[in-house]
């Protein structure tokens, strides 16, 4: 037999609630028989050992414990339990309303044949003088059998969106053979429309939908219908808010692609790159709709920021403990209009004083770029006061950075028997490129940076060098994990990481400590002090050094407790690093550790206890924030 039932609570259920109400406020004017037979008042209530105040307690027998959990936080009779002047004839017709509610409750859940039994049980000694225990045997879960999804308007016709069509079906959360219900109803719903919504069709609506559920065999099927509306394209940049800065700076900033289709990540990057600029305090771009959809303006809503700014910081890193750091912007320089940032850091190993001026970006995102800057830090086994000076020009896109510059650097080291000091001037290009699923929090993706210089040595004889570093991060799926219903679902994986870099010039040239290399620390190889492994000289004292090696490996996966995906990841890595000044002495330094990644509310928080194999030593590792 094929019954269909209702979602959503029907429309006579508000109608009885009032109702019940209304007989409830009305009882006490009704004719009472004798005292014996009257229910006990307060006051007999107290005296019988229960809690003033309260008539009745509810107790929810069920299994599995998600759905007694989810009846006692959601049945409406709770709401009746402080009301301690009800008696029993009261409380029963509660009852009857209750079994309503709880039926229509488990329906949500997935569950239409629930079998359920209500008892009003004297309870003298307990926390109230009367019990209402509800047991509940679910019944069978209903399972989706069938999906069906179709669409309406422009989409339907359209030949460009037939890869978008295919990624709202192919991507719809509510799968054949997956638990009903009607959080996972709304929530498939509510995701197939933010991905039609979010290309092309931003006033895209559900034009319908159904859920036909079968109670006899326990299934259910799904159908739904979107109607896109037309297709919009990005037209003019209209800025409100901004009064310092002229209006085609605000433009060239976001960098908003005038006459392409609508692109939800599009838009967002652009109000990205403009919160991000130090311009202003509040930026919310949004697509006006109701104009032409072939030239839609983009309005930005824009609160300025101050033309100065002084922020006082506080950080810790398990690097380098405590961290204190003054920040000063400036966003309108006399006569150059550029904008210019400058830092003071200081630190348990590490004091910096440097400034950043750049420019306001060109049509084609390339910015002129100066900066400076004076560093004192411990580097290997000595202290190293430096300097470097840069100029140049940089773009910075939604995957992609470059940068080209010269550069002067110098460093002196300190300490006992330390290398020379020394200088020099390079030629340096950068590029960077990130193609993650998320640049927060990656799961899966891939980074890489690669850096090239060209230069010569100015202490000592003046001789050529060259440095060439890169770096890559990916993630590789490894599987899933969901919790004990099957209703949420996350990725296990697989961290990679790699660094590589080489210094290449004669022995007897002097180069800057600082354009050679150092690892080890939170990011780098696990289980060692930071900046830790380097190059060892003849005395045992570490130096950086001219070619570097660094390559890790580690399983992350989510942690379930008591049935439920939390927010919790637990990993096992491996790392290893060296530094030597020549190929032939590299030779690795292993951590190994287990940890956990935190999905909190302010960004991923990374903890680990790595083992220094070669230091035979635990070292506990302390992130905030990911970054690449």
């Amino acid at each position: 037999m094929l019954r269909v039932v209702r979602v959503h609570a029907p429309a006579w259920w508000p109608a009885f609630l009032f109702a019940a109400a209304l007989l409830l406020s009305g009882c006490s004017l009704l004719p009472q028989k004798d005292a014996a037979e009257s229910d006990a008042t307060p006051s007999t209530v107290a005296s019988a050992g229960g809690i003033a105040g309260t008539a009745f307690t509810v107790d929810v027998q069920a299994d599995p414990a998600a759905v007694r959990e989810f009846l006692e936080r959601h049945l409406e009779i709770q709401r009746f339990r402080e009301l301690d002047d009800l008696g029993a004839v009261e409380i029963s017709r509660l009852m009857v309303a209750a079994e309503a509610n709880a039926r229509e409750l488990l329906n949500t859940l997935g569950y239409f044949t629930p079998t359920l039994t209500l008892e009003l049980r004297e309870t003298p000694g307990g926390k109230a003088p009367r019990e209402v225990r509800i047991t509940v045997e679910p019944g069978p879960l209903t399972r989706v059998s069938s999906v069906q999804i179709d669409f309406s308007g422009p989409i339907a016709e359209n030949p460009a969106a037939e890869a978008q069509r295919d990624a709202i079906r192919t991507g719809w959360a509510l799968r054949a053979g997956q638990p009903f219900n009607q959080q996972a109803w709304d929530a498939a719903k509510t995701a197939a429309l933010r991905t039609l919504t979010a290309r092309r069709y931003p006033t895209g609506s559900i034009l319908a939908s159904k859920a036909e559920i079968d109670a006899d065999r326990s299934e259910a099927r799904l159908g739904a219908t979107y109607e896109s509306g037309p297709a919009f394209r990005f037209g003019p940049l209209v800025v409100n808010g901004s009064q310092r800065y002229p209006v085609d700076n605000v433009r060239r900033l976001a960098r908003v692609p005038t006459g392409a289709e609508y692109d939800q990540q599009l838009l967002l990057d652009a109000q990205q790159r403009l919160a991000s600029s130090g311009y202003f305090n509040s930026v919310f771009l949004t697509l006006d709709t109701t104009t032409d959809p072939q030239a839609a303006p983009v309005v930005a809503q824009l609160t300025e920021a101050p033309l100065q700014r002084v922020v006082l910081g506080v950080g810790f890193t398990t690097d380098s403990g405590a961290r204190l750091s003054i920040d000063h912007s400036h966003n309108d320089m006399p006569l150059l209009g550029w904008r210019a940032v400058s830092k003071l850091t200081i630190d348990r190993d590490m004091q910096s004083l440097g400034t950043e001026w750049t420019a306001i970006p060109d049509d084609s995102g390339w910015r002129s770029f100066t900066s400076g800057q004076l560093k004192s830090e411990v580097s290997g086994s000595f202290t190293v006061d430096s300097g470097r000076l840069r100029g140049g020009r940089s773009q910075g896109g939604d995957h992609i950075d470059r940068s080209i510059f010269l550069q002067y650097d110098y460093a002196v080291n300190r300490g006992f028997n330390p290398p020379p000091s020394a200088s020099a001037l390079s030629l340096n290009w950068g590029w960077t490129g990130r193609y993650f699923d998320n640049a927060a929090a990656p799961t899966r993706g891939q980074g890489v940076a690669l850096e090239l210089a060209g230069g010569y040595t100015l202490s000592g004889e003046q001789l050529p060098f060259t440095r060439t570093y890169v770096r890559w991060i990916g993630f590789v799926p490894a599987g899933s994990v969901s919790n004990d219903d099957g209703t949420q679902r996350r990725n296990a994986r697989i961290q990679l990481r790699a660094e590589a870099g080489v210094v290449s010039a004669a022995d007897r040239a002097q180069i800057p400590s600082t354009l050679n290399f150092l690892t080890g620390g939170d990011t780098t190889v696990r289980g060692y002090a930071y900046r830790s492994i380097g190059a060892v000289k003849p005395d045992g004292q570490v130096i950086a050094g001219r070619y570097l090696g660094v390559a890790s490996i580690e399983w992350q996966r989510p942690f379930v407790y008591q049935g439920q995906l939390t927010a919790w990841d637990s990993t096992v890595f491996i790392d290893a690093g060296a530094v030597a000044d020549r190929p032939a002495e590299l030779s690795a330094k292993i951590g190994v550790g287990v940890g956990a990644r935190w999905a909190s509310p302010i960004g991923p928080v990374q903890m680990d206890l790595a083992y220094g194999i070669d230091v035979h030593a635990f070292r506990f590792h302390l992130r905030l924030g990911f970054t690449f």
